[in-house]
């Protein structure tokens, strides 16, 4: 891959992060990132990955992605915060410990508020309970929710229904086909959401476990080899796993009219979005369907309520719908007009 090819200076350079700081503490075996994208409109916050990663660069890269899209992501929900992202190299089934917790949790106390984290791809609820041991600046810790994936699930719901809305004229998943990869956290709740509101759903996942749960609690269909979902002729493809899987690979693969799921950075490169578009095919950007878990973690910062949290999750639908409206009267792809608002409302405050 291009990108990973690419030294930290030039990685900086290209995503102009406020700040980007490494750690390493030999005691505990804590390698980790912290970097602040933008605090324009606020405090940054971001979860923090933990995850067993090939290089720092390759760490770096992901972590200024993230970041950059947590800047976009408050800014496009309206959120009093910026983008900041977390990340700790090494295998969470391996290599964390509670002491490495506490040390990671140590340095984010150093931060003061500018950064504020939470939950993210290896690091769980209970994981924060031992980071609060060290640092209050954690989204999520006064436990508006335990978990926070039903109300992303629920954000991506109205997502899909506003895609369908834009598609199809009719917002009703009734009977529609979707094909959903991966059934961890969010795919699991945002499946059992699709069940209730009546669609067909078809399921990949790498782990056999996640599948059969939702394969004997609301009857989905399973897709094996869990590549073949890209082929999978449906409506709407929702991708709820790992990033980067619209690629020069999976592109000509596709065969759904919508691509609209939980997973950050769904597309590899911006261009591929572009492509999505070319072939009539309709993206939500990831950052603006999946903010529900974001929104819901700000209003345990503000100290409002989970019932707030899924009213203020409920706009996702209308604020998409605006997107693809400007889309189609300027003839570009939404994720191109989502950047340009999120650039804009950035700027403005500078």
């Amino acid at each position: 891959m291009k990108t990973q090819q690419k030294n930290a200076h030039e990685l900086i350079a290209q995503y102009a992060p406020q700040e980007v700081h490494y750690y390493s503490d030999p005691e505990t075996g804590l390698k980790a990132l912290i970097v602040i994208h933008s605090t324009a409109l606020g405090p940054a916050t971001g979860g923090t990955r933990f995850y067993p990663y090939q290089s720092w660069e390759v760490a770096l890269e992901d972590a200024l992605k993230l970041a950059q899209a947590m800047s976009y992501k408050c800014a496009l929900a309206e959120l009093p915060f910026g983008g900041g992202k977390g990340v700790i190299l090494g295998d969470p089934k391996r290599d964390k410990t509670p002491q490495l917790l506490r040390a990671y949790a140590r340095i984010v106390q150093q931060f003061n508020g500018r950064f504020t984290t939470g939950e993210e791809m290896g690091i769980s609820a209970d994981d924060l309970k031992i980071m609060m041991h060290e640092t209050h600046f954690i989204a999520g810790a006064k436990g508006i929710a335990h978990d926070l994936s039903p109300v992303t699930a629920r954000g991506v719901l109205y997502g899909l229904k506003a895609c369908f809305q834009t598609v199809f004229g009719n917002s009703s998943l009734q009977g529609r086909t979707v094909a959903v990869q991966g059934a961890g956290k969010v795919g699991y709740h945002l499946i059992k959401l699709l069940a209730a509101e009546g669609a067909k759903i078809f399921v990949s996942d790498i782990d056999r476990r996640a599948l059969d749960t939702v394969h004997s609690e609301f009857g989905v269909k399973i897709v094996e080899p869990p590549d073949a979902i890209y082929a999978l002729e449906c409506d709407a493809f929702a991708p709820c796993a790992i990033g980067g899987i619209i690629n020069d690979t999976t592109l000509p693969l596709l065969n759904c009219k919508i691509v609209a799921g939980s997973a950050n950075n769904q597309l590899k490169e911006p261009r591929h979005g572009d492509r999505l578009h070319e072939f009539g095919i309709l993206y939500a950007p990831d950052y603006v369907i999946n903010a529900g878990g974001l929104i819901a973690a700000v209003q345990d910062l503000l100290g409002g309520s989970l019932e707030k949290a899924f009213q203020e999750t409920e706009k996702i639908y209308g604020r998409l719908l605006k997107i693809f409206e400007l889309a189609r009267r300027e003839r570009l792809a939404p994720h191109r007009i989502a950047d340009r608002i999120a650039e804009e409302r950035l700027r403005k405050r500078h």
